[in-house]
């Protein structure tokens, strides 16, 4: 797919597949894990495009890929037009697409001007989607955003179609509005949504199974999912699996080695993974572990190799 174009996967008579942006977890090694399992685009974790610009040992610590690392979308926060389309021109040539994110609803990123507090600024969002646009050679390179909704829906309603007049490529919905944590996801909101642009929109929020995926594909007529934790407790979930697979855990050992990925990275994966498998006494011994070889070992002896 490297260099093709990835609007072609949003014709393919299924929703497209996506694994979410992710602090410390979207990494290049978990990337190849996931893609081994049916995922059809990876996000990196979100890069605050100034800090990016500014830093080359920046550049190098938050942007790492491969060959096989595609199609891939890079994820900033960025609240200046210029800064993102220069941070877009620097990962182009490594990426399918760059995505501004509009929904992070931290407290430290809205404070900064970034994230959540974007679906606000419609006219500032829509200046953005058109430097990247205008700055990129490549008229196949994506340009997304990802939001959150708003309290009245007219006004996320309103931005979604500046937007696709700017020129945005694709937008994910993630269906929460920003005050909003574990609250269930207005379904009908994204239906909405999606009724009221003609560019593909992709759905966001308490994606766990496959289920899930056609469920929230026949509720609200999306081009495609898009999932975090559902994939972190079960990175083979695209590939129809109910908990992950021995398969995955071994292979998620075998790409961490492979890429070198930090042991705290490596463990807290495995965690996740292991969450739904193993029993509480068997938890409390494997979260304690401390090294890759006792990972290995308790992996062994507690359920075999393959």
């Amino acid at each position: 797919m490297d260099g093709g174009n990835i609007m072609d996967l949003f014709h393919r008579g299924r929703p497209v597949r996506v694994c979410a942006p992710m602090v410390r977890y979207s990494k290049l090694a978990f990337r190849c894990l996931v893609r081994k399992y049916d995922c059809d685009v990876c996000f990196t974790p979100m890069i605050i495009a100034a800090d990016f610009m500014r830093s080359i040992k920046a550049r190098d610590s938050e942007f790492t890929t491969s060959k096989t690392d595609r199609p891939l979308i890079v994820q900033f926060a960025a609240k200046d037009a210029q800064t993102l389309a220069d941070a877009a021109c620097v990962v182009s040539p490594f990426s399918d697409g760059v995505d501004l994110n509009c929904g992070c609803p931290q407290r430290w990123a809205v404070s900064e001007g970034y994230g959540a507090c974007l679906i606000n600024k419609p006219e500032l969002v829509k200046d953005m989607v058109r430097h990247v646009r205008n700055q990129i050679d490549n008229p196949n390179y994506t340009v997304s955003i990802k939001i959150r909704i708003h309290k009245d829906l007219r006004k996320t309603v309103d931005l979604c179609q500046k937007v696709e007049a700017a020129g945005v490529s694709w937008i994910t919905v993630h269906g929460r509005t920003a005050d909003e944590r574990h609250q269930p996801v207005h379904y009908d909101a994204i239906k909405t949504i999606k009724d009221s642009l003609s560019i593909p929109v992709i759905a966001n929020g308490d994606i766990k199974s496959m289920q899930d995926v056609e469920a929230v594909y026949e509720l609200t007529g999306v081009d495609g999912v898009m999932a975090a934790r559902g994939l972190l407790a079960n990175p083979a979930m695209f590939a129809g699996y109910e908990e992950t697979p021995l398969q995955c855990v071994w292979d998620w050992v075998d790409i961490a080695v492979e890429h070198g990925t930090p042991f705290t990275c490596f463990h807290h994966h495995l965690i996740y993974m292991l969450e739904r498998i193993s029993s509480q006494p068997e938890r409390r011994v494997f979260n304690s572990l401390s090294s890759t070889s006792a990972v290995v070992d308790f992996l062994h002896s507690t359920y075999g190799s393959l």
